[in-house]
C-alpha cells in the first residue's frame, strides 16, 4: 500500500459522473483506484457513492473513505467479488446524490458568512446540512439570516478555488473558520474556496470538498432549527426547498 496513492478527479472536475480506471490494490475491505471519481468522507462530507463496472463484473459501491498515504478505498456492498489489482474498471458516480451534497456543502459556507461567528462542528447531507456555532445566544432574527441566506443564492457568486502554502495559511489564521477540524497540511499546499471575486468576494476559506459552480444552483434554502448545544454551542440546519 506503500505506493498506492490515488489521483483525485473528484477535485479537477466535480461535475464528472464516470471515468475509466484501474485498480492498484485491495485494502480496509475495498479496492483503491489509481484515480478516483469518488470523494472520501471527510471534512464532514460523505463518502461517495455508485457502481464499478470491468469486463465480465459490476459492483455497487456503498461508501468511498481515505487509506493511508493519499490513498482512496471505495467500499463496495457486503458480499461483492472485487476485481484484482491492474483490472480496469469504469466508475460510476450516484450523481442525484453527490450533486445534492455539492448544493449543500456549498449552503452552509453562505451559512457562515450570514453568521460570522467561529464553527465548532458540522455535517453534511444530500438534504439538509448543519453547523454547529460558538454562539451563545440565539439569533435575534431567524427569518431575516434565512433571507439573507437566499439573498447570496440569488446573486449566483462563482465558486472558485486557490491554492496557498502551508506557511501562507499558517501567517493568516483568520482564513480558518472551523474550531473542530484543522485545514488538511503537510502537503506543503492547502485548497481556498473562494465565493464571489473581487469586491463581491463574500466567503473565501480552506476546504476539500466538493461544491457547484455558482450559487445560484443551490437553489432555494430554508433554514431548519436552531438548537442549543451546551453552554455557548447553537446548531444552524439548512434544507434544499427542491
Amino acid at each position: 500500500m506503500s505506493s498506492a496513492t490515488t489521483t483525485p478527479l473528484f477535485r479537477a472536475d466535480p461535475y464528472a459522473r464516470e471515468a475509466a480506471t484501474v485498480v492498484i490494490a485491495h485494502a480496509e475491505g475495498g479496492l483503491v483506484p489509481d484515480a478516483s471519481l469518488f470523494y472520501p468522507a471527510g471534512g464532514g462530507q460523505p463518502g461517495d457513492t455508485g457502481a464499478l463496472r470491468w469486463e465480465g463484473g459490476a459492483a455497487r459501491i456503498t461508501d468511498t473513505r481515505k487509506g493511508p498515504e493519499g490513498a482512496v478505498v471505495l467500499i463496495p456492498e457486503a458480499g461483492a467479488a472485487l476485481p484484482p489489482p491492474g483490472t480496469a474498471v469504469t466508475q460510476v458516480l450516484d450523481w442525484d446524490r453527490r450533486y445534492r451534497i455539492m448544493r449543500v456543502h456549498t449552503a452552509l459556507h453562505l451559512l457562515s458568512v450570514v453568521i460570522p461567528l467561529p464553527v465548532t462542528g458540522g455535517q453534511i447531507g444530500p438534504d439538509k446540512g448543519r453547523l454547529d456555532f460558538d454562539m451563545p445566544e440565539a439569533p435575534a432574527d431567524r427569518d431575516a439570516l434565512e433571507r439573507a441566506l437566499n439573498d447570496l443564492v440569488a446573486r449566483d457568486l462563482a465558486v472558485t478555488e486557490d491554492w496557498i502554502t502551508d506557511a501562507a495559511l499558517a501567517a493568516n489564521p483568520w482564513l480558518v473558520k472551523t474550531m473542530s477540524v484543522a485545514p488538511p497540511t503537510g502537503a506543503g499546499r492547502v485548497r481556498l474556496v473562494r465565493i464571489g471575486a473581487g469586491a463581491a468576494q463574500v466567503d473565501l476559506q480552506p476546504c476539500g470538498g466538493t461544491h457547484v459552480a455558482r450559487t445560484g444552483e443551490i437553489g432555494p434554502l430554508r433554514l431548519g432549527k436552531i438548537e442549543k448545544k451546551g453552554r455557548q454551542n447553537r446548531r444552524v440546519s439548512v434544507h434544499l426547498a427542491a
